[in-house]
This record gives structure tokens, C-alpha cells and sequence, in this order.
């Protein structure tokens, strides 16, 4: 029986990833911190799943979890996921997300070592290392320029998949494009939307007080990503991907749209800009070319923008009784 690791196994597409995994007959670890509120959710759906106790930013803990877990593949979902978060904590996100994909690429590397047993690895880049591009869409050929803590720490581990790739490691960058679904947290601007307006259609909100409603981007449906990574780790060269689907929508067009599936007539009166919420850095166009993806991967995003936004839509109405 194959073995994966998964770190973020919490997360949005650490839980859909374990899925496809089992459902594959892999042996599935995960790697979980003290407290993490996400366990009970994932146990529901995946109790089969193996969990360790450990975190990024302690190399002992991440040797422990890699030997025990002995993996044919590993996918490091894990890092600070807000890039609003990273400004107000640069130096943490720095810790976890660009050191701690260093501990790991150097734990796995040396289980490979120690083994003689090939490890592939799948780092979950993001957009977010090309920063404000001046040019669109961007592949795997634009420049990296981050423009905040976030991309910055994203760029550091992108990079260093490129230094353990050359030490031999089958290592993997998947520049994930936006890409969501319902299990995103309300923190998420996109899951925001869909709560409010559900809530709002059912009479138990008013109002939706958002940021920049301009900023443009490009989002996909989470499990066709998490295919996506699947196929990169097992193709039989590594190399970087973008994950996009090559069509960019504003937030407002994100409101729009969530806000009709909700039934909700004239949003624009139920929506207010905060300057406060506007980010001190933020790129006005992501838009990706997964040209790559789809001619070596063979891979394609299967639900569209509209499908995208509908499906969270209705997922919040049913969380929200009718009045």
C-alpha cells in the first residue's frame, strides 16, 4: 500500500485531498498541531486517517512524523493561508511558511537518502509569488516579484523546490491560482460572500461591508487544484505548474454572482467598502496560464465560475433555516 504525508490535512484542500487519496487506497498521514479545531471535521470524513502531532516550525517533530510515516509522496498544504494575516505577523508567516517548507524539503530529502526509496514532493505555491505582475495572464516563466509577507515567504519555499529538485528530490511547485469551495473559512473574502448573502436572502443580515471590490482574480473549484497536484507528483518528470483556469473576475463580479444565486435583488445597496479592510499591497490582476498543466498533466478545470460561486451559495442556504 502506497503512503502519503499531508501537512494543512485541515485545511480546505488537505481534506480533499485525503479523500482522493483513500479512496485510492493509499495509506494517508497527517500531520495535525495541538489544538487544531479542524481534526474532529476530517476524522468525520476520513477515519481512516492517520494523524501526528507536530508543526512546521520544529525540525524534530518533522523528522519524527516523515520517519514514521515512510511516505511515497508528499503534499505540504500547510503555511498561513491569509496574506492579510501576513502583514500583521511577518516574521511568523516567514517561520511557517518559507522555513517550515524548508524543514520538510530537508527531512524528506534525507529519508530519500537514508531509504535509497524515491519521495516525490508537491509544494502548494501560490499567485501570489509573482506579486502586482505587468504582465497577464503569468506562467510558470513570469517573473517572481512578491508583494507582500505572504508571497514573499510563498516565493522563498517555491524556489527552494527548484535548489532540492537539483539534489535529485522528484520535488514539485504547484502555483495555485484562487480556488475555492464550501468548506473555505468565513475568513475567506469569497466564503464571506456566499455566507452573507445567504444569510442576508434568509432576513438575518443586512449588510456586507467588504474591501477593494476591483481586485481581479482567477478562481477555480478546489478539487480540480487538488487533482491537479495528484498528477504533478506522479508525472514522470518534476517540474512547476500553474493551476489556473485562465479567466479573471473582479470580487465585485464575485458579489454579483453570489448574491443573484441567493436570489437577493439590488446587492449594491447591501454591500459597503471599508478602506480599513483594503489590503496595504494588492495585486489588481491574477490571472494564470496552465498551458503546461494541461498539455503534460493532461489536466483542465471541470466547473466554471458561475457553477463555482452557486454551489457555495446553495451550500450556506442550507446551513441558514428558512424564515
Amino acid at each position: 500500500m502506497p503512503a502519503a504525508l499531508i501537512t494543512g490535512i485541515t485545511g480546505q484542500d488537505g481534506g480533499y485531498l485525503a479523500e482522493r487519496l483513500l479512496a485510492e487506497d493509499y495509506a494517508v498521514h497527517g500531520l495535525v498541531h495541538d489544538g487544531d479545531l479542524g481534526v474532529p471535521d476530517l476524522l468525520r470524513r476520513c477515519p481512516s486517517v492517520v494523524l501526528h502531532q507536530g508543526d512546521l516550525t520544529h525540525e524534530a517533530s518533522l523528522a519524527a512524523v516523515v520517519s514514521a510515516s515512510a511516505p511515497d509522496e508528499v503534499y505540504n498544504l500547510a503555511g498561513i493561508s491569509s496574506v492579510a494575516f501576513s502583514w500583521e505577523q511577518p516574521v511568523l508567516t516567514a517561520d511557517v511558511t518559507a522555513l517550515g517548507a524548508a524543514r520538510l524539503l530537508e527531512q524528506v530529502w534525507q529519508c530519500q537518502e537514508r531509504t535509497g526509496r524515491p519521495v516525490r514532493f508537491v509544494q502548494a505555491s501560490s499567485a501570489e509569488i509573482f506579486g502586482d505582475a505587468d504582465v497577464a495572464p503569468q506562467d510558470e516563466s513570469t517573473p517572481v516579484r512578491p508583494s507582500s509577507p505572504y508571497g514573499a515567504s510563498k516565493a522563498f519555499a517555491h524556489q527552494l523546490v527548484g535548489v532540492y529538485r537539483g539534489r535529485g528530490l522528484h520535488a514539485v511547485s504547484a502555483i495555485l491560482y484562487n480556488h475555492e469551495s464550501p468548506r473555505r473559512p468565513p475568513t475567506f473574502v469569497t466564503r464571506k460572500i456566499t455566507r452573507a448573502a445567504a444569510r442576508i436572502a434568509r432576513g438575518l443580515e443586512h449588510e456586507l461591508v467588504l474591501g477593494n471590490l476591483d481586485a481581479r482574480r482567477d478562481w477555480g473549484w478546489a478539487p480540480d487544484y487538488v487533482d491537479a497536484m495528484v498528477r504533478a507528483a506522479r508525472h514522470s518528470e518534476p517540474a512547476d505548474y500553474v493551476v489556473a483556469t485562465g479567466e479573471a473576475h473582479s470580487v465585485r463580479d464575485f458579489v454579483a454572482a453570489a448574491f443573484a444565486r441567493a436570489g437577493v435583488a439590488e446587492w449594491g445597496t447591501r454591500v459597503r467598502v471599508d478602506q480599513a479592510l483594503v489590503r496595504p499591497s494588492d495585486a489588481a490582476l491574477q490571472v494564470g496560464d496552465a498551458t503546461r498543466a494541461r498539455t503534460r498533466l493532461g489536466w483542465k478545470p471541470t466547473v466554471d465560475f458561475d457553477e463555482l460561486v452557486g454551489r457555495m451559495v446553495e451550500a450556506d442556504l442550507q446551513q441558514v433555516p428558512a424564515s
